[in-house]
């Protein structure tokens, strides 16, 4: 009977549970973003080298305006090549550098990039970012230690720069400089570096510092590398004694500087799409509580349009009962049907995701199974006052209404 009802008024039962469908929709793609999302990150943190990290001057995910900086922030020096040095000294430490990036246009002829991320670094590189080399070579030691106007492109970069042409021997104009290609990077899928957009190019740290202008408390920074076998913890404290040595830091001063490890990111991000997917939800419950209402209120409208069937159906000696779950079961069908319609537009848009964004971004079933639970219970709840008013007719007041 419930489905005979939804069959008889098609368009009203989709409009009513449009609301439904868009909020299960909803809930079950930001579950797939998300989902998506930390399973890239976690893939990243595998991949990563376990036992790199970087030290800051100040707070990763709390970095202040660099034009206005905070007296906290201020009377801590920067970190400089002496504090990788004074790193690099300690036992635990295989190799600490210091880095920078930067974001620019990379050119050739009348080709373009759009801004992406190059960093000035060292001849270690590859040690710490991994990757593969497809063409040419890396830095040198002496064109790190002279600031050469070399670079190492990206292989994406390098595609949309030259196509199937060999990079190794142009020029590449970057903001006002023209960099030698000396070779072609493949970055791996995965890569635990700072956050920031996709990485395009590599340059020797000292011809990033001559050429281009970045902020040296949010983009100058010291990557560390561990010794191999050795767990991130002990690598950090022995960096950390280092360079409070080096900076001649007593016993009880607070450290005036910030480290950040696979640890902190994966708390970070945790954080962000938690709150992301909580602000998600909230949004998607609104198109529910529409939705409910929708519902509410045709089912209102049918009982109205069929006082006249009730009334019939108690003469006939149809239980308040049977009445009652008559129309619950006719509400709980529509907000199923849109549970089951949003479902299979989330599903969709999972896949659409995937293809977009390049992420593992299809919805997991814990979404599906409480999108499906939800719908019902939207349902009987907004059902529950139309149908308890069915319930309550009288049925010689029923065969009298016109």
């Amino acid at each position: 009977m419930a489905l005979d009802a939804l069959r008889a008024n098609k368009l009203r039962s989709f409009l009513t549970i449009l609301g439904v469908v868009i909020g299960v929709a909803t809930v079950m793609t930001m579950a797939s973003i998300v989902q998506g999302i930390r399973t890239q990150i976690f893939a990243a943190l595998d991949a990563a080298v376990p036992n790199t990290f970087y030290v800051f001057r100040f707070q990763f995910g709390s970095f202040p305006n660099p034009e206005n900086l905070p007296p906290e922030v201020r009377i801590r020096p920067v970190v400089s090549a002496e504090d990788a040095e004074a790193i690099n000294r300690s036992p635990v430490v295989r190799h600490a550098a210091l880095w920078c990036r930067f974001f620019t246009r990379i050119e050739f002829a009348e080709a373009r990039t759009q801004t992406t991320e190059v960093f000035g670094a060292d001849e270690r590189f590859m040690d710490l970012q991994g990757g593969t080399l497809l063409h040419g070579r890396f830095f040198a030691p002496s064109e790190v230690r002279g600031g050469a106007l070399v670079t190492v492109l990206a292989s994406d970069v390098a595609l949309t720069l030259f196509g199937t042409r060999d990079p190794v021997g142009e020029w590449v104009r970057m903001g006002t400089r023209a960099f030698l290609v000396i070779g072609v990077w493949q970055p791996p899928e995965n890569v635990f570096r700072p956050q920031g957009a996709a990485t395009g190019a590599a340059i020797p740290f000292r011809a990033a510092k001559g050429a281009f202008r970045f902020s040296e408390t949010t983009d100058q920074f010291v990557v560390v590398l561990g010794q191999l076998g050795l767990p991130v913890d002990d690598v950090k404290d022995g960096a950390a004694i280092a360079l409070r040595r080096h900076r001649g830091l007593r016993p009880g001063m607070p450290d005036n500087f910030d480290m950040l490890t696979q640890e902190q990111l994966l708390d970070i991000i945790q954080n962000l799409t938690g709150a992301f997917f909580l602000v998600m939800v909230a949004l998607s419950g609104v198109a529910l509580l529409v939705g409910g209402i929708g519902v509410m209120a045709i089912m209102m409208v049918s009982v109205t349009s069929r006082t006249r069937e009730i009334g019939t159906r108690k003469a006939l000696g149809a239980t308040r009962r049977e009445i009652l779950w008559q129309f619950l079961v006719e509400a709980a069908s529509l907000t199923l049907l849109g549970g089951l319609i949003g479902i299979a537009a989330g599903l969709g848009t999972g896949e659409l995701l995937k293809f977009a964004l390049k992420i593992e971004a299809t919805p997991p079933l814990w979404s599906a199974v409480v999108a499906t639970m939800v719908s019902v219970a939207i349902g009987l709840g907004f059902g529950l006052y139309p149908a308890n008013r069915a319930a309550r007719m009288d049925p010689v007041e029923a065969l009298r209404y016109e």
